[in-house]
């Protein structure tokens, strides 16, 4: 049976909208906690659109399944890390231009970085999952760099446009999660991900988690954050 992480980032999103204190990402974990949500995701940008350092801080003292912290592999986030010590990190792609983060971090062509920040955070006591594409050789090389976990990028089944497109994106993220496994990795699964296509992604057993953000935040801000948690709680576990 999956997990399902919940991202709270898009409600800090609408705070910093008007530079506000409402609402508060922390109390949208907290809540998710309650409908059922086993893990807490952000995404501590460079450039602090939306989730703060503050955020991270108590969502470190007041989250009690497990804290992912999504970050890029820099010196700045590295400390930031070792001084927080999330549950789990999560290394991502990051660009200053983009709206969400854009297709997965390419561990081959930045081997030797990650290396030393996988390294550097192991030896500070915290798991590395990295957000990559569904491809064979990012997966080896995760493997190769001591990574615990792989979180498969989930955005181009999500946008597939025909079912002949769709069913080609499922069979690469099955035939992906099934080489990790294979090769004693983590699986988890994230980005695009609503309460439609979940389903069929649910049929790839070695998924053990899903981290799921906007469609989550999108649904709670119509019938509040409990009931959207736990109805996708419900559809990841069917």
């Amino acid at each position: 049976m999956a997990r399902l992480a919940v991202n709270v980032d898009h409600v800090a999103t609408v705070r910093q909208a008007r530079l506000a204190s409402e609402p508060d990402p922390v109390t949208a974990a907290a809540l998710a906690e309650l409908a059922g949500a086993q893990g807490v995701v952000v995404h501590l940008r460079e450039d602090r659109r939306h989730i703060q350092d503050r955020d991270v801080a108590i969502l470190r003292q007041t989250v009690k399944t497990r804290l992912n912290l999504e970050m890029a592999a820099t010196p700045e986030m590295v400390e930031m890390a070792l001084r927080i010590r999330p549950d789990l990190v999560t290394l991502v792609p990051e660009k200053r231009q983009e709206l969400t983060t854009e297709g997965g971090l390419d561990v081959l062509l930045h081997e030797d970085n990650i290396r030393d920040v996988i390294a550097r955070l192991h030896h500070g006591g915290i798991p590395v999952s990295l957000f990559i594409n569904a491809d064979i050789n990012q997966i080896r090389t995760a493997h190769r760099v001591r990574a615990n976990c792989v979180e498969l990028h989930t955005g181009t089944f999500a946008e597939a446009q025909t079912p002949m497109e769709r069913a080609e994106e499922f069979e690469r993220l099955a035939e992906a999660a099934r080489s990790a496994h294979h090769q004693e990795l983590i699986v988890h699964a994230g980005h695009g991900i609503d309460y439609r296509n979940v389903k069929r992604l649910r049929a790839i057993h070695e998924v053990e988690e899903f981290s799921i953000g906007h469609a989550v935040i999108a649904r709670a801000v119509l019938v509040g954050m409990e009931r959207a948690v736990r109805e996708m709680v419900a559809l990841v576990n069917s």
